[in-house]
């Protein structure tokens, strides 16, 4: 017989803690003497027991097979470290729920749904590299932009540059959106990738803000917004898939509002719209990363999701054969950016530089799709597909 002594302590004081881990030593059928100066021992042991399935005579306890069998039937929902081999489970069981991964889960918890529950679908080895630098690479608004800087550029750049980021605030509301839609269709055991589309939702919500506090440094109404930019944009949040939506929105998409806001930092009036520029585009970077690594994954475990791409940019191209791109605003906004004043030669400088830009998310498109496994000619076809909105 194994004995417990619990001295003063009562069980309306934590003495059950002492009991379990008592038991939890033994055998089923084991038998333990619980001794203690508390004068409620007797009464608290004994409903205690009941409760978990023991039986108790006075104060000695026979351990009872409730606490294991409650257990039988458990499953261990992989394991913790991810770099571990068998670590992420290929189809974790819908039992597992929103337990965290690596933990024993209960054989009663009730499934969950969750319709991205397949790691070929989601995963990529590089999630918890790219959830680190992401996190670390956070910055406060507040303080990361020197807001009281100087702007001594002339009226009608000013109106270009609200005008640009009127712009940059309906583009950056789309791609908060999209992976704010999938990420609770995620199955929480792939919780790099959970992680890392919130803290993406979380960057989204950052440039809207910059955006639109640069916006309105210097002016009460924000710029134009048509119907063709709009259309533009629905088409990513009317993806229903989640591959070929990550593939629109940040390879094709925000690969290409990647160079925008480098020529928005190589080209900006005034500081601040520098800063502005250059810490978005830090974001949108690993945002692009995370989308060439899975979905370069996602194309070797799937020898039609080629197809399945190549499909998905040509239907975008046709919806919006009937509207009209690119804000013709936001294009003449960019040359007079470029341009800095209305100088004949500079303006000419201006849309040089803008054609330049455009060539150059035709040549990042380019290079992006090579990377996911097309061949150069499928390449350059795709990207000229690409919407003529850039995101």
């Amino acid at each position: 017989m194994h004995h417990l002594d619990l001295g003063k302590l009562g069980f309306e004081r934590g003495a059950h803690l002492l009991v379990k881990q008592a038991l939890r030593e033994m055998a089923v059928g084991d038998e333990l003497h619980v001794s203690g100066s508390d004068p409620s021992l007797d009464v608290h042991l004994q409903a205690w027991c009941r409760a978990k399935g023991h039986a108790c005579t006075d104060t000695t306890i026979t351990k009872g097979s409730a606490e294991e069998g409650r257990w039988r039937g458990s499953e261990q929902a992989g394991l913790t470290d991810p770099s571990a081999e068998g670590a992420v489970a290929d189809h974790p069981s819908a039992r597992w729920g929103l337990a965290a991964r690596g933990a024993r889960v209960e054989a009663s918890t009730p499934p969950f749904n969750f319709v991205l529950q397949d790691k070929e679908v989601v995963w990529t080895e590089d999630a918890a590299k790219l959830y680190a630098r992401a996190a670390a690479a956070q910055w406060d608004p507040a303080t990361a932009i020197d807001w009281d800087a100087p702007i001594t550029h002339p009226e009608p750049v000013e109106d270009a540059v609200v005008q640009v980021m009127t712009y940059l605030i309906e583009n950056e509301t789309a791609a908060l959106l999209v992976p704010a839609r999938f990420l609770s269709q995620i199955h929480p055991h792939f919780r790099e990738v959970m992680q890392l589309l919130a803290i993406q939702a979380a960057d989204e919500a950052r440039h809207i803000e910059v955006f639109t506090r640069r916006a309105t440094l210097k002016r009460t109404h924000l710029g134009l917004s048509t119907a063709g930019g709009q259309a533009s944009l629905k088409t990513l949040l009317d993806e229903p898939d989640f591959a070929l939506s990550t593939f629109l929105l940040s390879v094709l998409g925000e690969g290409s509002f990647l160079s925008l806001l480098w020529f928005l930092r190589d080209h900006a009036p005034d500081p601040i719209t520098r800063a502005v520029a250059s810490l978005s585009a830090q974001d949108e970077a690993r945002h692009v990363a995370f989308g060439l690594s899975h979905l370069a994954r996602h194309a070797e475990l799937d020898p039609g999701l080629h197809s399945r791409l190549a499909n998905a940019i040509t239907r975008r191209h046709d919806s919006l054969a009937q509207t009209a791109g690119l804000n013709e605003e936001v294009f003449d906004a960019l040359v007079l950016l470029a341009a800095g004043s209305w100088d004949h030669d500079a303006i000419a400088q201006g849309w040089d530089a803008v054609a330049k830009l455009k060539d150059d998310m035709h040549s990042g498109r380019i290079q992006r799709l090579e990377r996911l496994g097309f061949s150069p000619e499928e390449s350059r076809t795709l990207s000229a597909l690409h919407t003529r909105n850039f995101m």
